[in-house]
């Protein structure tokens, strides 16, 4: 039986927050002579949501036209910025990701950021050998649970398993048919009573539960 674990990005694999918003200042202030002060708190806040809606909160002051075009200028210095700077990983990540591999299982991403993003978080810290595939919605357009749903179904996976750490990541789950598993240690809260792990040294325990009661 094919079992496949898909992470969210943010929050559950690593914390690019400080690195994000050191590029976004730079991008704002270079071209478009803008000085925005973000704090790793302030994007912590976003991360989660789709690219768009991160726009209309962080640059709400501004017209869509020129939100959207602050969001691609600086989304596409992040991904320059990221992939010679790197984030901070989640404890053991590596390790974890070897025994996951070891166990059998097929590891994915979905996440809502910006194309590219998930290929400098991999390339940096040389983790493309783990994934098998990924998703975004930069690529697609589309929310995080019909990505989740793709990437599921693409692999002809026959158990899966979404880890993520908002209310969001719980409801994409729900809408792309699959369990959920909360990361505590990551930005945010999830209400409902679900399986959680307080690091992701516990997900290889938590995740055999979660396939043995499917």
């Amino acid at each position: 039986m094919k079992k496949g674990i898909l992470f969210d990005l943010d929050g559950t694999l690593w914390d690019s927050s400080k690195e994000v918003a050191d590029s976004w200042d730079r991008a704002m202030e270079e071209h478009f002579d803008i000085e925005m002060n973000f704090t790793p708190e302030m994007l912590q806040d976003v991360m989660g949501k789709s690219m768009y809606e991160i726009a209309d909160i962080l640059f709400s002051e501004f017209e869509l036209k020129e939100r959207r075009e602050m969001l691609n200028y600086c989304c596409k210095k992040e991904n320059e910025y990221l992939r010679s700077h790197g984030g901070q990983l989640r404890e053991n990540l590596e390790e974890i990701l070897q025994v996951l591999k070891k166990e059998g299982y097929h590891l994915y991403i979905v996440s809502n950021c910006q194309a590219g993003y998930i290929e400098a978080f991999m390339e940096y810290h040389k983790l493309e050998q783990y994934f098998e595939d990924f998703e975004c919605f930069g690529r697609t357009g589309r929310e995080k649970g019909r990505n989740i749903r793709s990437v599921v179904e693409r692999n002809q996976l026959e158990q899966a398993v979404y880890v993520g750490d908002i209310q969001g990541d719980y409801y994409a789950s729900v809408e792309a048919g699959v369990p959920f598993i909360y990361a505590k240690s990551g930005y945010g809260t999830v209400q409902e009573k679900v399986p959680c792990i307080e690091n992701l040294s516990q997900l290889p325990e938590v995740i055999e539960e979660v396939f043995r009661q499917q």
